[in-house]
């Protein structure tokens, strides 16, 4: 919940107590609760406003997708993360070149010894 462990819960709870009282306390957490639940309604009707109003063009459109990281995820790499998944899902199907569990596609590669040069291939720098 929110990256909170048990330790910082129990000392929300703890300061909740003391800021608040045990009176008090079931009034200002069933407050927070309604708040809580408007915001969330709200944005969801937000949500649905603006895809109404995008139209039936953008019926997929997800307003996270305007966040930068996740639309640079999106559109540049998309398609390498599509045929990624293809390729570790045949390799869990055992269609790989290696089919003993636990292993990489890399695994079958032979690995250079201690002071072995990698091989050079002059055209290619």
């Amino acid at each position: 919940m929110f990256g909170l462990g048990w330790p910082e819960i129990v000392a929300l709870v703890v300061i909740a107590l003391l800021v608040f009282g045990p009176e008090k306390l079931p009034q200002a957490a069933a407050q927070a609760g309604r708040t809580l639940r408007s915001l969330r309604q709200m944005a969801n009707n937000a949500k649905q406003d603006l895809q109404a109003g995008l139209g039936p063009e953008f019926a997929n459109f997800d307003p996270t997708d305007l966040n930068p990281k996740n639309f640079v995820r999106k559109h540049l790499t998309g398609d390498l993360e599509d045929e990624w998944r293809s390729v570790t899902a045949s390799v869990a199907g055992g269609d790989a070149v290696s089919s003993r569990p636990g292993t990489d596609l890399l695994d079958d590669f032979d690995e250079l010894g201690y002071g072995e040069l990698p091989p050079y291939d002059s055209e290619a720098t």
